[in-house]
């Protein structure tokens, strides 16, 4: 559905540069933004592949084994009927520790195994592979859509990337607006649960 969308924004676009004599502008513009694209994609290229290479020091150096045993309570608090040494917990403490430090891209692959942990949980529980998602998995999810973020670091590489004079003027509101979904995530989800 959404390649229609683009396409028939795109089609528009080319029609209306058509009939008003501004095609010219038109394929200047589809030129530019290919050309801004790829700049950008290599900018945010060499800022994923710092920060995810620092999580993965973290992780040797055991700082992420570290940081998983203080988030044990709130673990337990968000996630009560995951057993405490299910590889789970690790998976979902990395995400979310990943996530407040504001590295999206980092957090990914530890989301999907996550994930694919709490499936294999839900197998483990019911004996039967299920189609829906189970209670911790819709949690996870939705606290990993909410992403409490410290260090907002795409948001600041873009606007560097853009010219911003002071392209970390982006904290400030982007901890006030993540810690208000969070919390706002995790009210849901806690009500949710609480419904038989």
């Amino acid at each position: 559905m959404l390649n229609y969308i683009w396409a028939f924004m795109i089609l528009v676009g080319i029609v209306y540069g058509s009939i008003t004599g501004n095609i010219a502008a038109v394929s200047n513009a589809a030129l530019d933004s290919a050309k801004e694209a790829v700049t950008l994609c290599i900018t945010m290229l060499g800022i994923m592949s710092m920060w995810t290479g620092l999580m993965e020091v973290a992780r040797s150096a055991g700082m992420i084994e570290a940081a998983v045993n203080k988030c044990d309570r709130i673990l337990k608090f968000l996630f009560p009927r995951i057993p405490r040494s299910h590889p789970a917990r690790e998976y979902i403490a990395t995400n979310m520790i990943a996530n407040i430090l504001g590295l999206g891209w980092a957090a990914t692959p530890a989301g999907l195994k996550a994930m694919e942990a709490l499936s294999d949980l839900e197998k483990e529980r019911t004996g039967t592979t299920s189609a829906a998602a189970s209670t911790e998995m819709c949690t996870f999810l939705i606290l990993n859509i909410s992403s409490l973020q410290l260090i907002p670091v795409n948001m600041i590489a873009y606007r560097s990337q853009y010219g911003s004079p002071n392209p970390a003027a982006i904290i400030a509101p982007a901890i006030a607006a993540t810690l208000f979904s969070s919390l706002v995530a995790v009210i849901f989800c806690k009500l949710k649960a609480a419904k038989p």
